[in-house]
């Protein structure tokens, strides 16, 4: 291993504080070798990766794949457009540079418990809205799981613990399925001035990850998402992408036993079922 923080040092700092965690630089030597494995290694060493697929998949490469729209393989992280803020299914995300974009691929990161304090005060009827449960529809690519939807709040607190999750695609997937409730106009409304609170320059910490560097952030803390890119000729952007479960997380809110399959402080939770 390279001189990183010590794991017990990264879990603070994205447990107790901003939830934004840049631990440095890994060797070139280790890029052009055996740069997943090494990857995992230092996951396991922060908590419990779980699967970001119904493959079982521990670490997921982030890059253009040129899917057509309609194909079921299609995710926002596979595509070069720009995503909007969002949080993952998992306690921590974590993300490595192979190759930075050409052009664009910025990251751009929000603290969702100031995002709730402004709402709070500026929209507080709106507020209350994002703290009652949104239908959520499964993700196409979430084979394992049975459940059509779940619902789960914007903004939630258990014993003084507040946590923020928040995918609007799927939401809207579920407003549009026939199987699943459709949002009132209230909630619309309160979606819209979340997003538009979370595009206020002011509140963002922007940068472009080079190779080699590494990102993890505490999905309930923090938002993220990046901006469209274009790749080199010969040279697509590319990630590595671990989702962890980490021993000193947060309590949740009942409401998200369903999708994250705990909410026990501390308990290995989140991830995707794999198929079987």
């Amino acid at each position: 291993m390279t001189a990183f923080p010590a794991a017990e040092t990264i879990r603070l700092d994205l447990e107790k504080g901003s939830g934004i965690c840049r631990p440095g630089k890994v060797p070139v030597e280790i890029l052009s070798q055996s740069t997943k494995e090494w990857f995992l290694d230092l996951a396991r060493r922060i908590g419990t990766p779980v699967s970001q697929s119904a493959d079982g998949d521990l670490v997921l490469s982030i890059r253009n794949e040129s899917y057509e729209a309609d194909d079921s393989r299609t995710r926002g992280p596979n595509t070069n457009r720009k995503l909007g803020f969002h949080t993952d299914r998992c306690d921590v995300i974590g993300f490595l540079c192979l190759q930075p974009a050409k052009i664009g691929g910025e990251n751009h990161v929000v603290s969702s418990p100031r995002i709730e304090n402004i709402i709070r005060k500026e929209k507080p009827e709106l507020h209350a809205v994002l703290c009652r449960p949104f239908p959520y529809k499964r993700h196409i690519v979430d084979k394992g799981n049975n459940l059509p939807f779940c619902e789960q709040p914007i903004f939630s607190w258990k014993d003084n613990h507040f946590a923020c999750s928040y995918l609007r695609v799927l939401i809207e997937r579920a407003d549009q399925s026939p199987e699943c409730p459709n949002l009132s106009s209230e909630q619309r409304d309160a979606l819209d001035f979340f997003d538009s609170v979370c595009e206020r320059i002011t509140l963002q910490t922007c940068f472009t990850l080079q190779a080699g560097e590494i990102l993890f952030l505490n999905n309930w803390t923090t938002l993220h998402r990046r901006t469209a890119f274009e790749d080199f000729k010969e040279k697509r952007r590319h990630l590595l992408r671990v989702w962890i479960s980490v021993p000193n997380s947060r309590p949740l809110d009942e409401s998200f036993r369903a999708n994250f399959g705990a909410t026990e402080a501390g308990a290995v939770r989140g991830g995707m079922l794999p198929l079987g």
